[in-house]
């Protein structure tokens, strides 16, 4: 029984979309981590050995976690913060 504009088997249809969408994001990162080829026995900046367990994980992994890190924290956006005003804060 649905309400308003909305036919019957609307919320079903919105679930077997998002879970087909869902569905084919992994086989896509499951196809991107098969062509990324062998991975690293050690870091490629540090030369630090890369342990089994993550080259497991991620096929194709060229740097260790702590230099892995270092790029994750340098591509990172310089503010995160909402420089909009909020509703509450423009009717005082």
């Amino acid at each position: 029984m649905a309400g308003g504009w909305a036919r019957d088997d609307a919320v079903n249809d919105q679930i077997e979309v998002s879970t087909a969408e869902a569905v084919a994001r992994a086989r896509q990162q499951a196809a991107r981590r098969a062509l990324a080829g062998d991975s690293a026995s050690h870091c490629a900046e540090c030369d630090e050995p890369i342990p089994q367990a993550r080259r497991a994980a991620l096929p194709g992994v060229k740097l260790c976690v702590s230099c892995q890190s270092g790029h994750d924290r340098a591509r990172r956006p310089a503010s995160g913060m909402n420089r909009r005003a909020s509703k509450d804060a423009l009717l005082k």
